[in-house]
């Protein structure tokens, strides 16, 4: 499982011209389900995002987690982190996981950051969406679990 999370200042999903989420200062999540992946890793995943700690404090330090600033999160699912281009130059997405089972751990996904307290919007599984987003910082971070 790996997940791209970015600290932003804004970001939205837009399938088909129309507007599906928009947040405000917070996280915006690419998630990517790799095969054989589970839901005990999907929680270890949602929880070291949820108590990420790289929003500036007084200080300038990168030492508040999203609820410390009252943040949003917006997740989305993105298949084309699993893809290998390591051989040639067209990337082979055998390593990610069959729709049947990636959605429904999306969809867990999902309700785990709301569980954790995180107000979480959504993009939708499969579709073909446009991300406008304003990183912040620019602070990204890859985690894998």
């Amino acid at each position: 499982m790996k997940a791209v999370v970015q600290r932003v200042l804004s970001a939205s999903v837009t399938v088909d011209g129309k507007l599906i989420s928009k947040i405000g200062p917070g996280f915006l999540t690419l998630l990517g389900v790799a095969k054989g992946d589970n839901e005990a890793q999907l929680q270890k995943l949602m929880t070291k995002i949820a108590a990420l700690r790289i929003f500036p404090d007084n200080e300038g330090k990168m030492n508040l987690s999203l609820k410390d600033i009252g943040g949003e999160h917006l997740l989305v699912s993105q298949f084309t982190l699993l893809g290998d281009a390591s051989k040639g130059n067209r990337p082979s997405f055998i390593g990610a996981e069959h729709p049947s089972i990636a959605e429904p751990l999306y969809q867990k996904a999902l309700e785990m950051s709301r569980e954790l307290g995180l107000p979480t919007q959504a993009g939708i599984f499969g579709a073909d969406m446009k991300i406008e987003l304003i990183n912040d910082g620019p602070v990204t971070l890859i985690l894998e679990v």
